[in-house]
């Protein structure tokens, strides 16, 4: 028979077994804070990457090494001071071990001081300035950064019979980056800036600087519009008559996200960019990867998507690489030098730069079985960004 002591300490283990339970899987659950733009301006951003980080989840499960994987979505809509709250409260209330996402680089920046703090990876998977993963250490990007598209813009165009250009480039840092690597190219090639404008970042009104442009009469308008804004102003490029002008549009390929293209209308056909993804690339893994976000999603990925789908990849290897060690030392570390292939082509991440190495491809936006595409024609292959050594 037992005795009273011993019934109370059986009693006593029921009671505690599932809060021990509890607390073990907690602790083998690995947060992930999602910070990105769901309203506001750059909401098409956040959701790309939102949906992209979800279906890679669902094709690649939810348990790495170990460890279970949870994703909390936060959103920031495209407002630095909301990032960093939001950055804090993932840190220390749900003691996330990464935070990612980042639509614009002033989210990016605003969390980068938390990261160092709390010694907590952050992946940027949006945002495209040179110096943001020299903010801290812990910093890893599955972007891309503007120099790296737009340097490869600036040659193309002068090398291809454009001699004129008049440029309209967002107000603030990507834009300033696009802007400067653009002009150093195409002007050491023989081309000529005929009108410069920057534009406010929110909510843009592009009509009277585009009169201003077509006053200019230049070959192209050089364009940087974070994603999201490139709809609206093909829309009033073409109001203002700049394509019956003969004016091409050409930049990094922001202004032709995929996920807007179709909905732009014929006025964007021939225009010309440089960038690093386009839904139309000839892959396998990315005809497959278009296929299930279509099925998803009813709709075709962007490069955001790609850098969301990426970003969440190469958290998932780097718990792998560590054996579900989670801390940011181990995470970082596992992550410099990772190479893989991704619905882009081939990626890896700078050992040095923690910034991403990638192919850059020359588009020109063609109509094929009556939709808008941005078909490759010609491949750079292991960009580095140029940014990191030009200051």
């Amino acid at each position: 028979m037992f005795s009273k002591t011993m019934w109370r300490a059986v009693i006593g283990a029921a009671l505690v077994a599932p809060f021990a339970l509890t607390a073990a899987q907690a602790q083998d659950t690995v947060k992930i804070g999602l910070i990105v733009p769901m309203t506001g301006g750059q909401a098409s951003t956040g959701k790309q990457i939102d949906n992209a980080v979800k279906l890679y989840m669902q094709q690649h499960g939810d348990t790495v090494a170990g460890r279970k994987i949870e994703v909390i979505l936060k959103d920031d809509a495209t407002l630095p001071d909301n990032t960093k709250r939001l950055a804090q409260e993932l840190i220390v209330n749900d003691k996330v071990k990464v935070i990612a996402g980042f639509g614009i680089t002033p989210a990016a920046l605003a969390a980068a001081p938390l990261a160092t703090r709390a010694k907590v990876p952050e992946v940027v998977m949006a945002a495209g300035t040179s110096i943001i993963t020299e903010r801290s250490p812990y910093i890893v990007r599955t972007s891309f950064t503007l120099a790296q598209s737009s340097t490869i813009i600036g040659d193309w165009a002068a090398k291809n019979g454009i001699k004129k250009v008049a440029t309209l480039t967002s107000d603030y840092a990507p834009g300033h980056d696009a802007l400067r690597f653009f002009k150093e190219h195409f002007t050491a090639g023989g081309g000529r800036i005929v009108e410069e404008v920057k534009v406010p970042l929110a909510n843009p009104d592009f009509a009277p600087f585009l009169q201003r442009m077509k006053d200019a009469k230049p070959d192209a308008i050089y364009v940087f519009v974070p994603a999201g804004q490139g709809g609206a102003f093909m829309k009033q490029y073409a109001e203002r008559g700049l394509d019956k002008a003969g004016i091409r549009v050409i930049g990094p390929g922001d202004v032709m996200d995929d996920d807007l293209l179709n909905g732009m209308g014929d006025s964007a056909i021939g225009a010309v960019t440089a960038h690093i993804y386009s839904a139309a690339h000839p892959s396998q893994m990315n005809r497959d990867f278009v296929a299930a976000y279509k099925k998803a999603y009813n709709q075709r990925p962007g490069f955001m998507a790609v850098g969301g789908y990426d970003g969440i990849h190469l958290i998932y290897q780097a718990l792998k690489k560590t054996g579900g060690k989670a801390d940011g030392d181990s995470l970082v570390a596992a992550m410099k030098g990772m190479k893989w292939e991704s619905p882009r082509g081939p990626i890896s991440i700078d050992p040095d730069t923690r910034d991403i190495v990638q192919n850059v491809y020359i588009r020109k936006v063609e109509k094929k079985d009556g939709e808008l595409y941005n078909v490759e024609f010609v491949t750079f292959k292991g960009v580095k960004d140029p940014g990191k050594t030009k200051k």
